[in-house]
């Protein structure tokens, strides 16, 4: 059967038509399994074997395929430190469906960097960290590990929350604090986040929740940090010396802040940003004035 050349165009250009369509369709089932199965790393600074990240990990599993990559051990206070001059190892220690568990000899910063240029086989919906044993409001934001790692993924654009109990037992109910967890991470799942900002969630220890407060992050700092030690054989010269002090919460009455959130009995969730930039100094003729050449 011979068709004219016009003919021929017309059944070209439905099939054409047919085979995008068929394309968009697939697009589209990709993207609803996806979100029907979505990916979720998690990250701490407690460590792999912490209670924090594994009870995060029993609530994540019932929002989608989990994979945790965190370090070998504890790693508080490391902030966004990363390992430039050491090599970095990880171990499977798990692997079943739905779940994958790998333990890193980095950083928290370190271990979401592996994972996403060196571990999973797409890019994660989501990024979780947590949940710490210690809070992080205030200025412990700039000292967290597990803020740091969650900041890590924000600046890969996925959205992020970093959630921590205020709390100093390693062993803890976190019960409590299930519904928050699911509610933020179904929310940044669903929604996502705004560009370069992640959640900062930070629980009581409490029985039971009064709420939850939207709030900033409260104005403070840690005093008196350093504690000399006497009893310890050192050599000429060296004196020795531990971590140590106390938090003075620096606007104490402000009931727009974490800190009065979690002395009260709510969790604070906090939306912080990679921006640090003062933007009212910025804009302000205060400095403009002075720094002219």
């Amino acid at each position: 059967m011979c068709f004219s050349l016009p003919r021929l165009a017309y059944y070209s250009e439905i099939m054409c038509n047919f085979a995008r369509s068929n394309h968009i369709k697939l697009k589209q089932r990709i993207v609803e399994t996806v979100k029907e199965h979505p990916l979720i790393l998690i990250s701490n600074d407690d460590g792999v074997q912490a209670q924090g990240i594994r009870e995060l990990t029993a609530m994540m599993q019932r929002l989608g395929e989990v994979v945790v990559v965190a370090p070998d051990g504890p790693r508080s206070a490391a902030s966004c430190c990363i390992s430039p001059l050491t090599t970095i190892t990880v171990k499977l220690l798990k692997q079943q469906e739905g779940l994958t568990v790998y333990q890193c000899s980095g950083t928290p910063t370190d271990c979401v960097k592996l994972a996403m240029d060196g571990l999973l086989t797409r890019r994660p919906d989501l990024v979780v960290s947590g949940i710490n044993h210690g809070d992080n409001a205030s200025v412990s934001i700039h000292y967290s590990g597990t803020v740091g790692a969650a900041l890590e993924a924000c600046m890969k654009n996925v959205p992020a929350i970093a959630y921590s109990l205020k709390t100093k037992s390693q062993q803890c109910d976190f019960r409590p604090y299930e519904e928050v967890v699911l509610q933020t991470a179904r929310y940044a799942l669903e929604h996502g986040l705004p560009d370069d900002v992640l959640l900062n969630v930070n629980f009581p220890e409490v029985e039971v929740l009064k709420g939850t407060k939207v709030c900033r992050m409260g104005r403070g700092r840690w005093m008196k940090e350093m504690e000399e030690e006497t009893d310890k054989p050192l050599g000429k010269g060296e004196r020795a010396f531990h971590l140590t002090g106390y938090f003075q919460n620096l606007e104490p009455d402000a009931e727009d802040t974490d800190y009065w959130a979690l002395e009260h009995g709510f969790a604070a969730i906090t939306p912080i940003g990679l921006d640090m930039t003062k933007h009212q100094v910025l804009n302000s003729k205060l400095l403009n004035s002075k720094f002219k050449i």
